[in-house]
């Protein structure tokens, strides 16, 4: 099998001295190439800045994403705020039980790390506890549940950007 690679790898490897037209021909095409590219992005100067990257890092008077900051604030408004932090990107939910489920409760940590609108700038980490015997204890927090409100707090932040753009 090797054997039938081999000529397959040297036909893709150029000659070790390239004969002298292929230089010129190379030299030629890399020189209109990088016309085609100084052309294209003449067409993006001036004032005029496209909306979207304005909107990507609008950041406001926060230290943070400011779609991020609200669409974390949206996502943990059920329960009540220990701190939340705009500067630093760090909200901190107190423990919060359900009316259903009076023995399980969930405490969450959201860090916002960046001032862009992407994913890896999102952080989210859930303590939960359950009821027992009078005394809470620590549980374990299903690794669905916290990638489901990343994922929440990420799309509403998509939308907010959206309605941002639109208006």
């Amino acid at each position: 099998m090797e054997a039938a690679t081999v000529p397959f790898l040297q036909q893709l490897q150029e000659p070790a001295v390239p004969h002298p037209h292929h230089r010129v021909a190379r030299r030629t095409t890399a020189s209109l190439a990088l016309l085609a590219s100084l052309a294209a992005l003449a067409g993006c100067g001036g004032s005029d800045r496209p909306r979207a990257d304005a909107a990507a890092a609008q950041v406001t008077s926060i230290g943070v994403n400011a779609f991020l900051w609200r669409a974390a604030l949206e996502a943990v408004s059920f329960a009540p705020l220990l701190q939340a932090d705009a500067n630093g990107g760090v909200i901190i939910t107190d423990w919060y039980a359900q009316p259903q489920q009076p023995g399980e409760r969930v405490k969450i940590t959201i860090t916002i790390l960046d001032r862009d609108l992407r994913a890896d700038a999102l952080r989210v980490a859930a303590s939960r506890q359950v009821l027992q015997n009078g005394t809470w204890l620590e549980a374990p927090v299903q690794a669905a549940t916290v990638q489901r409100l990343e994922d929440i707090i990420l799309t509403r932040a998509r939308d907010l950007r959206r309605e941002a753009l639109a208006s």
